[in-house]
């Protein structure tokens, strides 16, 4: 029996902006607290103002955003392409939109995942565990 102590793992943080409540639970629900087994488990803020976004974001420890491309006053696409523009290693933001043809949108906005409504869960979670997938990167710790 081995007597090494058991790591923990902690949740990685996903921050999801709209200023609709309900956009929101729609967006976690989809993704699910565990997108794919070997991403873990993930843990979810919510945020409904641009202000929350932009105090989350500076705090630091968000692994990845998911915007709202139809949040108002400002959308999550240009509020991706701000977060790029400012944020000196920015996590990866996913937009959701609501039709397919404002995918484009979301590629000029420079975020990692596009996600459609009305939300597949399976796609969510798998663009979602993708996205994390290829941006994480080894960190060191000690």
């Amino acid at each position: 029996m081995s007597t090494q102590p058991m790591k923990t793992m902690v949740p990685l943080k996903i921050m999801v902006f709209s200023h609709r409540p309900e956009v929101r639970e729609t967006i976690i629900t989809a993704v699910g607290r565990r997108p794919a087994a070997d991403v873990g488990r993930v843990s979810f803020v919510e945020v409904g103002t641009v202000a929350e976004v932009l105090m989350t974001m500076d705090a630091g420890g968000v692994d990845l955003a998911i915007l709202d491309g139809e949040a108002q006053p400002t959308g999550g696409i240009g509020l991706c392409r701000q977060l790029k523009d400012e944020i000196t290693d920015c996590p990866p933001i996913v937009i959701a939109v609501r039709r397919k043809d404002d995918r484009w949108l979301a590629t000029w906005s420079r975020a990692e995942g596009v996600l459609v409504h009305p939300l597949d869960p399976l796609t969510a979670a798998e663009t979602v565990a993708d996205v994390l997938r290829s941006t994480r990167l080894p960190v060191a710790r000690g």
